[in-house]
């Protein structure tokens, strides 16, 4: 595993959340994206709303139980290889995977708009998400402390949706896709440094695998 498997074990709420009886296979739902369904309200992330997932289901169909693991470890190896040496982080935590992608290498500052340069590996992450479409997948954007919380907030819900509408563009099924901002609520470093908020300066995706019920 990768070191920052460690920090995304770091960042998991205290308090476990598990997926709902009907949500994607009732694992844990990791990293920030467990956060942002406690500060949404439980509604938004795939696992903690039964009518999406039932949407989801309706379309993809959904994994049998006792293969969820095996399609997650391929779909794994998939986006390992497609993001390699683009700075994008592939991490995993049971049945999930989290992709991390740094602002700086997908968005200009203050801007929503992904740089060109970035598309190709936007496209290689897309063409795994198509090829491995029983999985829902939820973008979260954040920010940095900089700049005025109302900004920051509005401008990391622009870039999860600027990356959501891509991944569309590119075949992904709409009906599998969530973009939600969680602004500067949820670092990953210290915002003291200009490291540190570099780093909070983030989208991040996770897929969750849709069990067929």
């Amino acid at each position: 595993m990768k070191k920052s498997l460690i920090l995304v074990a770091a960042v998991v709420l205290p308090m476990t959340l598990q997926a709902c009886q009907s949500g994607p296979s009732q694992r844990v739902l990791i990293g920030t994206a467990a956060g942002a369904i406690a500060g949404a309200g439980l509604g938004t992330i795939a696992g903690g709303d039964d009518k999406r997932n039932a949407a989801i289901g309706a379309v993809v169909g959904g994994i049998a139980g006792a293969a969820v693991g095996g399609y997650m470890d391929e779909q794994q190896r998939k986006l390992e290889e497609a993001t390699a040496g683009t700075g994008i982080e592939v991490d995993r935590v049971g049945d999930q995977i989290q992709l991390t992608m740094p602002s700086n290498v997908t968005f200009s500052v203050n801007s929503a708009t992904i740089q060109p340069g970035f598309f190709a590996a936007l496209d290689d992450v897309s063409a795994t998400l198509v090829q491995y479409d029983d999985t829902s997948v939820d973008i979260v954007g954040h920010a940095s402390s900089d700049g005025d919380d109302a900004y920051n907030m509005t401008l990391s819900q622009q870039r999860a949706q600027s990356v959501r509408s891509y991944l569309i563009s590119k075949g992904t099924q709409s009906v599998r896709i969530n973009a939600i901002g969680m602004g500067e609520t949820q670092p990953i470093a210290d915002n003291a440094t200009a490291e540190g908020r570099a780093a909070n300066r983030r989208v991040e995706i996770l897929l969750t695998p849709i069990v067929a019920q």
